[in-house]
């Protein structure tokens, strides 16, 4: 073997445990979010007039935006590694920034969002909120919770994919060597999924 063919091996190794130690996190997410989601079936077999209600206090047509905007987002990431791939480094720039800008245009819409349910009173602790029933209660602290802690992994996901846009403008990030913006992907994928089981939970209930 020489050296060109053992440097390929030595790259085929460290991609494939790249890809590995990412599906590993990604389990140990999926494990996170599993929990969450038991929590909030047990109070909805529990408290299922008041889950109701609550979802009534909810913006549809907001959470559908913000739907299309994260599988926008999908789709952008996933033709930004498709492009990188038939070296096309400058469109794939452009993707990735994209990507970026829907990310940002998610969080600005639930900053948005928080605010007028907190400008009503809606808030943990809030005199109205502790004025409400129990099942309410729940499903507001649970709609905060676990829409807030995934809007934290859309921000980490800005920041990840603004660095795999450095890296690519600098050539870190090749044709050849893509395994950064292919974990980065997934991992962006992943927010989209959880979204997507988040919206009939607190947007579309019936």
């Amino acid at each position: 073997m020489n050296t060109a063919e053992g440097f390929a091996e030595g790259h085929r190794i460290d991609a494939a445990g790249a890809r590995m130690g990412m599906w590993i996190f990604l389990f140990t997410e999926v494990l996170f979010f599993g929990g969450l989601f038991l929590i909030y079936t047990v109070y909805r077999v529990r408290y299922g007039a008041a889950f109701l209600q609550g979802g009534r206090l909810m913006d549809t047509a907001h959470g559908i935006a913000n739907t299309v905007i994260l599988l926008t987002g999908s789709l952008t990431i996933a033709l930004s590694l498709a492009l990188l791939r038939k070296g096309k480094r400058g469109l794939s720039l452009l993707a990735q920034g994209l990507t970026v800008l829907l990310g940002v245009f998610f969080l600005a819409g639930k900053y948005v969002e928080y605010s007028a349910h907190i400008g009503h009173g809606l808030y943990p602790a809030s005199p109205v909120l502790l004025g409400m029933d129990k099942g309410k209660i729940l499903f507001m602290g649970l709609y905060y919770v676990m829409t807030g802690v995934h809007a934290l992994h859309v921000l980490i996901g800005v920041a990840v994919i603004s660095w795999t846009i450095l890296l690519t403008a600098r050539q870190k990030i090749t044709p050849r060597d893509t395994i950064k913006l292919e974990n980065t992907g997934l991992y962006w994928h992943f927010v989209d999924v959880i979204w997507i089981y988040l919206l009939p939970l607190f947007y579309l209930i019936t």
